[in-house]
Order: structure tokens, then sequence, then C-alpha cells
């Protein structure tokens, strides 16, 4: 990574307590969500949603509370209300397993069959999905472009202009006078950016994680998740875990 001190972002809050970034030249929202917003397009992003990730540990004995998918779905729903977008792209990793599509209860495929009928759903595949849905609606594929940006799941091993990605789960811990925090996050250094987990249940790996360094052609700005807004932190803010 690359430290380029006279690099200013162009960034500011946002009314709804986000942060408005400029991102490979285009106007982007980071919403406390989670999720990335493009007015220009009407277009909603998420990652990394792991739906069924709870009754997946269930089959191996490890018990956790089933209603992870409820969650992440409910804030799915209530993002798309608040937006109206034109188009909801999920970033891979939607559904935890590729049997997790048929434990999803019928709640949860109405969610999504709802957001559908009024958006165009796109289903970009992940690791953990690696053939998409199979009976729910929306346009499946491996990477979409949109505003000139490329959205993919996994982000390239090497610094890339204009891509939106997923996968790592990025979260901040960061320090202040009264101790230390650790949260979700967006990592961008405003060439691309990856954007947090969107799942109830999804873990997160630290920004400071060396598996980030290569990703970035100058020192990042972490957008951290607080309650009802967005934070942008600077790289030497951040501590390791």
């Amino acid at each position: 990574m690359i430290a380029e001190p006279a690099f200013r972002y162009a960034f500011g809050p946002s009314p709804c307590g986000g942060v408005a970034l400029e991102l490979a030249g285009v106007e982007a929202l980071l919403r406390p969500s989670g999720g990335l917003w493009l007015e220009a397009e009407r277009t909603l992003v998420v990652a990394d949603l792991h739906l069924e990730k709870g009754s997946a540990y269930a089959a191996r004995g490890q018990l956790l509370p089933p209603y992870d998918s409820r969650e992440t779905l409910a804030r799915l729903t209530a993002e798309a209300a608040k937006l109206a977008p034109r188009r909801v792209v999920l970033l891979g990793d939607t559904f935890h397993d590729p049997a997790a599509e048929r434990r999803l209860a019928d709640e949860g495929a109405r969610a999504l069959a709802a957001i559908a009928r009024v958006s165009e759903l796109v289903w970009i595949v992940g690791n953990h999905d690696e053939d998409g849905p199979r009976g729910l609606p929306g346009e499946v594929v491996a990477v979409a472009r949109v505003a000139g940006l490329d959205l993919a799941h996994e982000p390239a091993g090497a610094p890339r202009h204009g891509e939106v990605a997923g996968h790592l789960h990025p979260c901040a811990k960061v320090k202040s006078r009264v101790g230390a925090v650790r949260r979700r996050c967006f990592v961008t250094d405003g060439a691309r950016i990856v954007l947090p987990a969107f799942g109830a249940f999804a873990g997160g790996l630290n920004v400071l994680d060396a598996a980030f360094a290569p990703l970035f052609v100058r020192s990042p700005l972490a957008v951290v998740l607080g309650e009802r807004r967005a934070h942008a932190v600077g790289w030497a803010q951040l501590r390791p875990d």
C-alpha cells in the first residue's frame, strides 16, 4: 500500500446519516445500513447477506438463534422502501451455502419476490453461492457494470479503478478516549471500494489485515457504521484486533 499524503478524499456527510463520496468519478452514498447507493442510477448495492447461516450452523450442532435471514431481509426491505431503487444488486454470497435457498422460509422468499416486483434484482454469484438462486426472481451474473463501475463479489488482488466488491467483510477497530470500538465498515481509496457484509450473522475481518494491503494505491479511508450514522475515519486512527 502506497500512502499519498497530498491526496484529498472527496467526501462529506449526508442528511441520511451516510457519507457522500466520489468513487472513481461517480457520486456514491455510503449508507449507515452498509448499503451503497448510486443515486444517478437509482441502484442499491449490498454485499454478503449470508442468508440461512444460522440454519447451516444448527445442522452442525452449533445452535444460533434462527432469525438471521428474517433480520437481514427486514433491513434490506426497509432500505428498498426508503430509496425506491430501480435496481438492487446483491453482491455475492447472498446465500450461505448451496442448500440455503431450500432452507429459506416462505416469508424470506416472499420478501425477495416483493423487492423484485418493484426493482430489477441482480444476483452476483459468490464463492458460497456459485450457481445463484434457482427458484427466486432476478438476473444472475458474475459481474455487473453500473455507471462505469464494475460490481463483483471478490475484489481483484491488485489495485483496480472503479471496482465495487464485497467478500472480505471489512471491519474497523477505532480507538477513542474511552476505549475502542469494533464495527463493520466500508473501505476505499477513492478509486475502488469494499463493502461491509450486510448479513446479520456475517463476521468481519479487520481492515488492517494483510488481505487488504494489495488492494489500494494510497492510504484508504474507512467509513465505519454507527447505530444511526456512518463515520469517515482516517487510517491512522485504526487499530489491529
